[in-house]
């Protein structure tokens, strides 16, 4: 802490004075396992996204937008911190009683935004573990935390809705929790009649296929057991609303001064339960209905923004986590009724898989009065928002933080002749060893666990053999299918060497 304290305060120091009236407002929305063609502005026929629609038509819609990683932690933990997932050990998907995987001496995008006078909030989908090493306190104050590496305030789901609890923590605590029901959170069957997905499989109002029938909660089985917590626990249902009303009430709160917002929805990972009113909307089944519940979400937050007179001086980014999924674990039907939707768009693979569907999702930004509407190729990822948004305020970086966040800010603001990315990694979980490397419209694939998993995310989940190393020219062939390695080893040897050097360096800014 002390160390993360010393950094702070040098980059106060350093840090120049900025007119608050020329600091954007930033929030940024991440779905999870949004695909590529998942969104009508980005091709999608089958049903409409207004709301995004009308996001895309006002900003910067990125044919090149990318996530670090086809899993959620990993992701997410070099959104906040600017660093590869795969440099530090323990970011793989989080467990329900597992610690915090960003280090609180880190500097994070939050602390940046703070240093730059902002106020800071994330409301939604964590799932970056929680706590010490011991994990939460379920029953107490729950730290380290959001709190510890540069929040304000925080409203989340603690780790991801097919992991148990089902409850909701504000500021390190669960909310509405009865001291009288603690709640017990764990690995194991806490008793031999504790109902579960397997003993009690026909009282569930939805199936699971494969490893998700622990404890049942809302009639869904789910990752993991649990007791105790009833007055806290809640409705699958009602998550969209509560991250609209929460983020809506922080937005009035705190109007008159610079914001940051972390909008981390839960929409279209499993379980899918959309509210009712969102469920037979499309006729694609609960994953699209969730598609078109995280496009209404978008639409009640850009509505609060014209309200509040804050459309102008805010901008929004728009992304996901990693690409799609179809049967992640639940039969709801995703793949029987997604009819001739394609959640990956022209890409190979989708969520577990380092080729482009994996990582290639929608990234959209708006900022009304100052980014010219349009469409762009350039590269640009989730990982360089923090040295983006270090630019966009006159925030220097400390020279250990942020390893692999770039400063792509005039690209992401759609200034002409704005470059983005020059070379760009993609991870899978982390736990294989497997990579893309994208330098230019060359993208070369490693795979040292010599299998790919979904590589046509049309398809059930299956390990494909595959060759340790593939190399591809996106630009004649983006959608990876033929491997031209044979033909240019001289390209595939410079890019080897360069990923592998990256790889040890320890970052590569």
């Amino acid at each position: 802490m002390f160390h993360r304290l010393l950094i702070l305060a040098s980059v106060l120091v350093l840090a120049p004075a900025i007119n608050a009236a020329d600091k954007p407002n930033v929030i940024v929305i991440m779905a999870d396992d949004l695909g590529y063609g998942d969104l009508s502005a980005y091709g999608a026929t089958a049903f409409k996204t207004p709301h995004i629609d009308r996001l895309a038509a006002e900003g910067v819609r990125f044919t090149s937008g990318y996530c670090t990683a086809s899993t959620c932690t990993p992701t997410r933990y070099s959104f906040l911190t600017g660093s590869y997932a795969f440099r530090r050990k323990g970011t793989g998907i989080a467990p329900p009683n597992g610690r915090l995987v960003v280090p609180p001496d880190s500097v994070t995008i939050a602390d940046l935004a703070k240093t730059a006078g902002y106020r800071t909030a994330v409301i939604g989908k964590w799932h970056l573990g929680l706590g010490d090493e011991s994990g939460p306190n379920w029953n107490g104050e729950i730290k380290p935390g959001p709190r510890e590496i540069g929040f304000d305030y925080s409203f989340l789901l603690p780790t991801t809705n097919d992991r148990v609890p089902q409850v909701y923590l504000e500021n390190g605590r669960v909310l509405n929790l009865d001291p009288r029901d603690p709640l017990w959170v764990g690995d194991r069957k806490p008793a031999e009649d504790h109902p579960t997905g397997i003993t009690h499989r026909s009282t569930l109002k939805m199936d699971w296929s494969h490893g998700h029938n622990g404890t049942i909660h809302n009639g869904i089985s789910r990752i993991g057991f649990y007791t105790g917590g009833q007055a806290a626990r809640f409705r699958d249902e009602d998550l969209g609303d509560k991250w609209v009303e929460k983020s809506v009430a922080w937005l009035e709160a705190n109007r008159g001064q610079p914001f940051f917002l972390f909008f981390a929805s839960h929409d279209l990972h499993v379980p899918r339960m959309p509210h009712e009113r969102f469920q037979g909307k499309t006729g694609l089944g609960f994953r699209a209905d969730s598609i078109v519940q995280f496009d209404w979400c978008v639409g009640e937050l850009m509505k609060a923004l014209d309200r509040l007179g804050l459309a102008e001086k805010t901008l929004v980014v728009l992304c996901s986590d990693n690409g799609p999924v179809m049967d992640d674990g639940y039969k709801d039907f995703a793949l029987e009724q997604r009819g001739e939707h394609r959640a990956a768009g022209p890409y190979r693979g989708g969520k577990y898989s380092v080729y482009e569907g994996g990582t290639r999702t929608p990234f959209i930004t708006r900022w009304k009065g100052r980014i010219r509407p349009g469409v762009s190729d350039e590269v640009v990822s989730t990982i360089d928002l923090a040295a983006s948004f270090a630019a966009l305020t006159g925030t220097p970086l400390p020279a250990d933080a942020a390893l692999d966040s770039f400063d792509v800010s005039g690209a992401l603001l759609g200034t002409p002749g704005a470059k983005g990315r020059e070379h760009f990694i993609q991870q899978d979980n982390g736990q294989a060893g497997n990579y893309g490397f994208r330098v230019g419209n060359w993208k070369l694939v490693r795979h040292d666990s010599k299998t790919a998993r979904n590589t046509v995310v049309e398809q059930q989940l299956a390990n494909t053999p595959v060759p340790q190393f593939q190399l591809f020219d996106l630009a004649k062939d983006p959608g990876e299918t033929k491997d031209v390695l044979a033909q240019h080893p001289d390209v595939a040897e410079k890019l080897k060497a360069r990923l592998a050097g990256y790889i040890e360096a320890g970052r590569s800014r």
